[in-house]
């Protein structure tokens, strides 16, 4: 096992530093909240300016927001998705179950069945396999829309 190096000639990078930050303020975050002023001393004693705090904490709450439109956005997709195939389901037995009665076979549910579910599968397949330049343009979309209503 080797020995770790001494604290003397050990340097951190950048990148070091800043997860070794996020693991001990992890730490004692599990132990209590910083309040404002406790981030504005924090980042003075890392000779990090009050501007730059103040930039980096509207950026976080920017993303924040964005982030909770995105979990509505994923659930609202997925709730529509889920309703059409409920939908298509529920139609379709019904279909076969008609056309079971009266002809005695599947045949002209099927072409139903069939076509219906080609259209299920390509909208599943534009949701889920959607580039991220697409995917942003849909939640755009939705966003306005939400704030129309």
């Amino acid at each position: 096992m080797a020995e770790p190096e001494s604290s003397l000639t050990r340097s951190y990078s950048q990148e070091e530093i800043q997860e070794i930050l996020q693991l001990a303020i992890a730490k004692q975050a599990d132990e209590r909240d910083f309040s404002p002023q406790q981030l504005q001393e924090i980042a003075i004693e890392l000779g990090i300016s009050p501007d730059a705090i103040a930039q980096a904490e509207k950026t976080w709450l920017t993303q924040g927001i964005i982030n909770r439109h995105r979990q509505e956005f994923e659930l609202y997709r997925r709730t529509k998705w889920q309703k059409q195939l409920g939908n298509f389901a529920i139609v379709n037995l019904f279909l076969i179950a008609l056309n079971i009665l009266n002809a005695g076979e599947i045949s002209w549910s099927l072409y139903v069945l069939l076509f219906w579910g080609l259209k299920i599968v390509r909208q599943a397949w534009n949701q889920y396999k959607a580039s991220p330049e697409d995917d942003r343009k849909a939640l755009q979309k939705w966003y306005r829309q939400q704030q129309s209503w």
